[in-house]
């Protein structure tokens, strides 16, 4: 194996029709060390001053290189409530047990975010994973703080508090032990069948009006499933996480996200029928995003998977983002615009009408709250 700075991916349209396929060994992972990953490249982060790849260079190496491990790195983190401001947004705090999602899914918006630890947005993000392990200490410092004002916590809003790494180190469960010590209300997205291990904390929550929980499926199609989010639970297994979580009165709402255009798209009222199915109240649906390092994430997922869908599936995007790969304006970057984006939109306000989804959850309470002890690091003057 050799290095070699990165090329430019915007030629990837170009050589979905080459016949070249060596082409591609400057682009791609070998697919062998790569089963089980989204990611198809591993490019340096932005910040970095120089950007190198491992490619073949022809010479064969002596023993069969293994496959890319998931590593896992212990962080301290500083503190633990992010706060946004984004009005599109239906939440100003969240919590991100993690840093990183082995799930791997090749859209996800968050990729970017490694670019800040000197990672790779792609193979790294879904391979080297930041537990942050004092997580519920932090959390319980910050809401003793007299000047905290209670409002729903969002968590998994950026990378899954239920992926692999949560069945090891709990910190998703010990962050719910201080949500419901302090009568905390709190929101949760996931695509794992995990969910259901903290059935006992979540039911007591549910019985206060403090929890509900969102179930993200992108595909009925268990294949397609695999490709697109290849260690999140089997979409049979999140259905059946929605009915026990349903079962337990958790109010649940399932997540048709994101739509891809031309790959998924046509199951948009088959998941919604299959969630309604199992107990779901209600149901969202996103269109997919492509800001930053992701757009070349995903088209090597494209170029990878459905290179004869490559010019059809981003010129249908670029159809709802003005002509764009992306549009980050506030409004329009979750539902995108043009006729393709509304006629997606209309197909989902018809079927959560038919299958009585609505469109949110019941607002959590939050006078319930009752401030965590402090602990006393100092005595006080007073």
């Amino acid at each position: 194996m050799a290095s070699s700075v990165q090329p430019s991916f915007d030629n990837l349209e170009r050589l979905s029709k080459s016949a070249d396929a060596d082409l591609t060994r400057h682009v791609l992972l070998d697919a062998k060390r790569n089963r089980g990953r989204g990611a198809q490249s591993n490019v340096s982060g932005r910040f970095e001053h120089e950007a190198r790849e491992e490619f073949d260079d022809g010479w064969e190496a002596a023993e069969p290189l293994p496959i890319f491990e998931t590593h896992e790195h212990v962080e301290k983190a500083k503190s633990i409530i992010a706060r946004n401001e984004s009005p599109d947004i239906g939440f100003d705090r969240s919590i991100n047990p993690y840093r990183g999602c082995e799930h791997g899914c090749s859209y996800c918006f968050a990729r970017p975010t490694h670019a800040y630890l000197g990672l790779s947005a792609g193979l790294d993000f879904e391979r080297e994973i930041y537990v942050k392990v004092n997580a519920a200490e932090l959390l319980r410092r910050e809401l003793s703080n007299p000047r905290y004002k209670v409002k729903p916590i969002a968590i998994g809003t950026n990378t899954d508090p239920y992926q692999p790494a949560e069945r090891k180190h709990k910190i998703m469960r010990s962050l719910l032990e201080v949500l419901l010590e302090t009568r905390h209300p709190v929101t949760i997205v996931t695509k794992s069948a995990l969910v259901v291990r903290d059935l006992d904390i979540l039911s007591e929550m549910a019985k206060l009006n403090l929890v509900s929980v969102g179930i993200s499926i992108t595909s009925m199609d268990h294949k397609l499933s695999r490709l697109m989010e290849p260690r999140a639970s089997a979409p049979a297994r999140r259905l059946e996480a929605l009915r026990l979580l349903s079962a337990a009165g958790i109010p649940t709402m399932v997540l048709a996200a994101p739509m891809v255009p031309a790959i998924n798209d046509m199951e948009l009222e088959r998941i919604l029928d299959a969630a309604k199915a199992q107990g779901a109240q209600a149901a969202s649906m996103i269109l997919l995003r492509l800001p930053g390092e992701v757009r070349n994430v995903f088209r090597e997922w494209l170029f990878r998977h459905y290179p004869g869908k490559l010019r059809h599936v981003l010129s249908l995007v670029r159809s709802t983002r003005g002509g764009r790969d992306n549009d980050p304006r506030f409004g329009s970057r979750m539902t995108g615009e043009g006729p393709y984006a509304t006629m997606l939109r209309q197909r989902f306000e018809k079927a959560c009408e038919r299958y009585e989804l609505k469109k949110r959850l019941p607002t959590l309470r939050s006078d319930l709250f009752e401030a965590p002890r402090a602990d006393q690091e100092q005595l006080s003057l007073f």
